[in-house]
């Protein structure tokens, strides 16, 4: 990164190849302050002048948000800022906004801009030093890491920075002194949602930079963001149009945060996104989940804890997570299928659509397979779920998977599987129910066809009886691979008692 100086008069420098700085032209960062009577910010604090506090209406004894945009092509404020603004002033009625206007310089290139935002930092770490009141940074893209450097110059400690998608290039890998960090406030939140690589650059940081750092939908794909709109900006040369919808995700995501109280989406904590995908990590022990944008609260002791969850493709943008543990005890004639299984979940306020199990690999054959599926609307209280294994699709491929299975298996067995109950955690609400087949005699499913359960039992407690092998595996966080056994070795496992010693013939005995 280019060494930027900043002289005592305010003027910013370049250091040249040679060493010797260059001034470039005198800083412009101007802190405007919004307010309901004044949206467009046409009043200005100035370091030092406390007339400008008494004709801004700033008011000393209310909490302050700064908000600090980032890179821009076009060198004008972008509508999301206006969004943020207005969601803040409506859930904070007595809070200041100040907006920080380092225009001048975000409107560079971007190696340039990237080197002014040490600069920026400083500047608002000057005012701050000055205000010494509570204060909480929004920063978005390259404006999160001029918030992490205020919080590095300032005087003291800040109280919060929220990092809005911090801007990669330049910043991914290097040193937390460079970028925003943990070190740069009490307590530093970050929403990832374009982390996605291309050409070995991510436009938002992949690695983890702050206390707890949020990935909606792994922060990559978000929905509504479509890749056919994103190729077709690309093609006409509108990069920008390209990178907003996913970029400024993580700004509506935290006015959404700010609008609707009443429906809070929450994260949860995984060590990756794919343990997230398959439903392995929907606790909320030990502070495992969070609200996510202004709802999101401090852990003690956690740096860099990633956290992650499902969203809609508009405001409102919650859904609610359920874990489901499918346990396979038998099947027949399976072959190298791969099935395609989808679940409809019947509760109190409605029933929800069918909902795809995404299937990661292979289906574990006598194993506890967990899944993770999520309702855009509520549900209420899960009843009943119907199981459905959807019936084959006529692609060329899938035909000559059908072809060949059946020269495998020339009398045209029925592939089936055998799942007597499953199990169900609700990530929002917490609680465990077990469902079991509604009719204990039908406990087949094959291509094609649906099978029902009905709720049992509250919790996943388990009778006091021998239990079987196959209730052992359910046990296990789905973290071990499947293991796929000898049906002839299998009816062993569910055998209560044996006793390998001689009998009176001599024989062994079962």
């Amino acid at each position: 990164m280019t060494n930027v100086l900043l002289s005592a008069d305010g003027a910013s420098w370049l250091r040249s190849p040679d060493g010797e700085p260059t001034q470039v032209r005198r800083l412009q960062v101007k802190f405007a302050v919004r307010s309901s009577a004044d949206p467009d910010g046409s009043c200005y604090l100035a370091v030092g002048d406390k007339q400008k506090l008494e004709d801004c209406k700033f008011n000393v004894s209310s909490k302050s948000f700064f908000v600090i945009h980032g890179w821009t092509m076009s060198g004008l404020f972008e509508t999301w800022l206006g969004s943020l603004v207005r969601a803040l002033l409506e859930r904070e009625k007595s809070a200041n906004v100040v907006v920080v206007d380092w225009l001048d310089y975000a409107h560079q290139l971007y190696p340039n801009a990237v080197n002014y935002t040490q600069v920026v930092g400083k500047e608002v770490a000057k005012l701050l030093d000055w205000l010494q009141w509570n204060v909480h940074l929004l920063g978005y893209s390259l404006g999160a890491h001029v918030a992490g450097f205020a919080g590095n110059y300032v005087r003291g400690t800040i109280g919060r920075i929220t990092g809005l998608d911090p801007a990669g290039p330049m910043f991914e890998g290097v040193e937390p002194n460079k970028r925003l960090s943990p070190d740069d406030a009490d307590f530093v939140d970050v929403l990832h949602t374009y982390t996605r690589e291309a050409l070995g650059v991510s436009i938002g940081i992949q690695m983890p930079v702050g206390h707890v750092d949020v990935y909606p939908n792994g922060g990559d794909v978000q929905p509504g963001c479509s890749l056919t709109d994103v190729l077709g900006s690309l093609a006409y040369g509108n990069i920008g149009d390209a990178m907003r919808c996913e970029h400024e995700r993580s700004v509506f995501l935290f006015v959404d945060s700010l609008v609707n109280q009443d429906k809070q989406s929450f994260a949860f904590q995984c060590t990756d996104s794919g343990r997230f995908k398959k439903g392995i990590c929907l606790s909320c022990r030990k502070n495992r989940c969070t609200g996510i944008g202004y709802n999101a609260k401090k852990m003690r002791n956690k740096r860099n804890t990633k956290m992650y969850l499902k969203t809609r493709a508009d405001m409102p943008y919650k859904v609610y997570h359920y874990q489901m543990k499918i346990h396979v005890f038998s099947y027949k004639n399976m072959g190298e299928t791969e099935p395609t299984f989808s679940v409809t979940l019947h509760g109190t306020n409605s029933d929800s659509q069918p909902l795809p199990l995404e299937i990661y690999g292979q289906i574990g054959l006598n194993f506890t397979n967990t899944f993770l599926v999520y309702t855009e609307e509520d549900v209420g209280d899960v009843l009943k779920i119907k199981l459905t294994w959807a019936g084959s699709n006529e692609s060329w491929y899938s035909l000559w998977k059908q072809l060949r299975s059946y020269w495998s298996q020339p009398d045209g067995s029925v592939k089936e599987l055998r799942i007597r109950r499953i199990r169900v955690k609700s990530g929002e609400t917490q609680k465990k129910l077990t469902f079991c087949a509604e009719d204990p005699q039908v406990t087949k499913i094959s291509p094609g066809k649906e099978l029902w359960f009905v709720k049992c039992r509250d919790d996943w407690q388990v009778k006091n009886r021998t239990r079987q092998v196959s209730d052992v595996a359910q046990s296990s966080e789905a973290s071990a691979p499947p293991m796929v056994l000898n049906p002839d070795l299998w009816r062993f496992a569910n055998v209560k008692k044996y006793d390998c010693r001689p009998d009176v013939d001599g024989q062994k005995r079962y």
